[in-house]
């Protein structure tokens, strides 16, 4: 039988061309079917494999050079201080999203208490993330998905965060106009059709991903409805595509909102964008 690390090995090779980190998925993925950490893997490299094992890691590679993003193969994505559990019904949560939730967190600093709506809140990241941080606020997070909200909700539970409430809407559809909000957040499908870089994406939930007028469509719907649920001086903030910036601080010029901000991602490139309702 192989040993842990020629398993390692023979994997990487298999990973190269498809993704970028071959060696850490293998890694990854080994840690996940005999329950061991990294540390375990190191020091015990030598020890000849099982049986099982060898199936059980060969069958989850297999996978991954398929493309299965390696958060599905595991069950779960960390985001911020979360730990969250993901499927193919919820887009898997990206380190560049937690630019968002730190804005966020600034600009809420002008509230001592807030009510927050997190709008398309698939696994519950965003909104997870505000409430843990801001535990006297009162967070609101909704989905056109029910199958995204129980996994939101699941969430909700592993991680011992009570102060959020989940309803199934498309965008405000379902939201009382009598609720108002010092926050609301979004990060909403903004990927043009026929993008060269869906079918990177083909696992994840297309609904989730995909809009219309090239890939602006969901973001005009919630910049236009978001001043009627928004209390004076509250901010809207949005996720968008790096090229999109430009498209998106002109609309919420064109929609009256005040105090634009941009800011950038890890990688340095424009990923969202907030902006203050005065009226």
């Amino acid at each position: 039988m192989p040993s842990y690390r020629a398993l390692l090995d023979d994997a990487s090779k298999t990973l190269y061309q498809q993704s970028e980190t071959p060696r850490i998925d293998a890694e990854l993925l080994l840690q996940h079917v005999i329950q061991q950490p990294l540390a375990w893997l190191i020091s015990h490299g030598e020890k000849e494999a099982t049986n099982t094992h060898i199936k059980e890691f060969f069958a989850l590679v297999a996978k991954r050079f398929e493309g299965q993003p390696i958060a599905y193969l595991l069950g779960y994505r960390d985001f911020w201080t979360l730990r969250l559990k993901v499927n193919q019904h919820v887009l898997v949560p990206r380190p560049d999203t937690e630019c968002l939730v730190e804005q966020a967190l600034e600009l809420l600093k002008d509230f001592k208490q807030s009510n927050i709506l997190d709008l398309g809140t698939g696994s519950g990241a965003i909104a997870l993330a505000l409430a843990k941080e801001r535990p006297h606020s009162r967070v609101f997070a909704i989905d056109q998905s029910n199958k995204a909200l129980a996994i939101a909700k699941q969430n909700a539970i592993s991680n011992k965060i009570e102060n959020v409430e989940f309803l199934q809407s498309n965008w405000f559809e379902k939201i009382p106009c009598n609720h108002k909000f010092e926050l609301i957040a979004a990060n909403p499908p903004y990927v043009k059709k026929n993008d060269e870089h869906l079918d990177a994406l083909r696992f994840e939930p297309n609904l989730a991903l995909v809009s219309d007028q090239q890939g602006l469509g969901d973001i005009q719907r919630i910049i236009k409805a978001a001043p009627e649920y928004l209390n004076k001086n509250g901010y809207l903030i949005l996720e968008h595509g790096f090229e999109q910036q430009e498209a998106v601080i002109q609309l919420l010029k064109e929609n009256h909102f005040k105090n634009i901000q941009a800011f950038k991602d890890l990688n340095q490139l424009p990923r969202c964008s907030a902006a203050q309702w005065l009226n």
